[in-house]
């Protein structure tokens, strides 16, 4: 009988699903800081509210870092495994 080996290797590494999970989760909070800004009188435009310093600044910063990690952990390559 012959053995049947499975030489295929994995997509992604412990590091990627890593790197991917903190990326998606620095999105949702980068998007999260942006909600809001809503004035109870429809009449009534809160400038302070829509152009703060963490819709404006922050918000985009985490957001633009959470893609950069799910770029870096799609395209990570870890160290090559000798076959012994």
């Amino acid at each position: 009988m012959s053995e049947t080996t499975n030489n295929s290797a994995k997509l992604f590494d412990k590091k990627n699903f890593y790197l991917m999970i903190a990326g998606a989760v620095l999105i949702a909070l980068g998007m999260l800081l942006m909600v809001g800004g809503k004035s109870d009188d429809p009449a009534t435009f809160l400038k302070e509210g829509v152009y703060g310093t963490r819709r404006i600044t922050v918000a985009p910063i985490l957001i633009i870092i959470g893609f950069a990690l799910e770029i870096a952990g799609i395209f990570w390559k870890g160290k090559a495994k000798q076959a012994a």
